[in-house]
């Protein structure tokens, strides 16, 4: 199946408006030649994402949150609907980071319903799961994904949904499971993805690798088999260090 990669950079709580200068710098480097070979989209905080529309739309970039309430509107202060980020540009949206599954104690079922938010909002949304390094050490990596991926992952989900593999352990830790352990994982969480969905829908979905992706490791994971690209954390915070992530699909 021929699946587009993705390259998403996940700001987290990083950015102000002096950060646009940033998204500005990508634009001289996603020429027309790595827009054919690789979708990229920038999360900043939602603060930004209405300024940075104009500068991410004329440079072919996209834009995502980083999560989503899962209302449409209402009582809930501090919250931000997909809604919202639809109006204010966005494309994409993330939902079930480990941040927010261990800071604010999100579990799949909260997830889920977030996912089905974003597909409400005309958003796609990016599924995260992954495991904690006891739960690997404990032999248990597999069947952790696989439980989050059941239950994280609308069963009326369509193909265009996007899910990303982030080993908790391995998130800004400068740490990456082997290339094997990668191509495990994610042949392993295309097929949990497929009995979720059904239909043959696995095979247009696009599974991300994240965890400390970096530059220096950007060519050897991306070449791994059913990863189709990135959500990129600390190294996504610069023009230099993301696009040369981006690069390696020249």
């Amino acid at each position: 199946m021929n699946r587009c990669p993705l390259v998403a950079g996940n700001w987290k709580m990083n950015g102000l408006i002096v950060s646009l200068a940033e998204i500005a710098a990508m634009r001289t480097v996603y020429d027309v030649g790595l827009k054919a070979r690789v979708e990229l989209v920038v999360c900043p905080p939602a603060t930004l994402i209405g300024l940075a529309l104009d500068i991410a739309t004329q440079g072919g970039l996209g834009l995502g949150g980083q999560d989503c309430h899962a209302a449409a509107s209402g009582a809930h202060t501090g919250d931000i609907s997909a809604e919202m980020l639809k109006d204010a540009g966005a494309s994409y949206v993330i939902v079930g980071h480990s941040e927010r599954r261990t800071d604010h104690g999100e579990t799949s079922a909260i997830v889920r319903v977030k996912a089905k938010a974003a597909l409400r909002a005309g958003l796609t949304p990016i599924i995260c799961v992954g495991e904690t390094r006891a739960q690997r050490e404990a032999g248990e990596a597999l069947s952790v994904v696989g439980r989050q991926i059941e239950e994280s992952v609308p069963a009326e989900a369509p193909e265009t949904i996007v899910v990303a593999y982030e080993p908790v352990w391995a998130i800004g830790t400068g740490l990456t499971p082997t290339p094997e352990d990668v191509a495990q994982m994610h042949a392993f969480a295309r097929e949990r993805i497929e009995a979720q969905l059904g239909g043959g829908k696995s095979e247009s979905v696009r599974i991300l690798y994240g965890g400390s992706v970096k530059p220096g490791n950007a060519g050897e994971l991306m070449s791994v088999a059913n990863v189709d690209g990135a959500l990129v954390g600390g190294a996504s915070l610069t023009a230099k260090d993301v696009m040369a992530i981006a690069t390696a699909y020249r």
